[in-house]
């Protein structure tokens, strides 16, 4: 696994989402999210929405994951 495809999966499953994932060793990873639809989100619930996005692979070929999930406005 390597932190583009994770990349390319989180944008694609979330439309209009900005991901960038770091991890070099193939199984830890770091994200920030930023998208819209996290909007009036719990930080639990927009954690989950990214771990939607990965389905399987979290917990077997992405051993962790650590987010930051945030709106646009959240951003500046």
């Amino acid at each position: 696994m390597d932190a583009d495809t994770i990349r390319r999966m989180i944008e694609d499953g979330l439309p209009g989402a900005r991901a960038q994932v770091q991890g070099d060793d193939g199984v830890h990873f770091e994200a920030t999210v930023v998208a819209e639809a996290f909007r009036g989100k719990l930080p639990l619930a927009r954690h989950r929405m990214v771990y939607a996005t990965l389905g399987e692979l979290m917990g077997g070929a992405i051993h962790a994951l650590a987010l930051k999930t945030v709106t646009p406005d959240e951003t500046a």
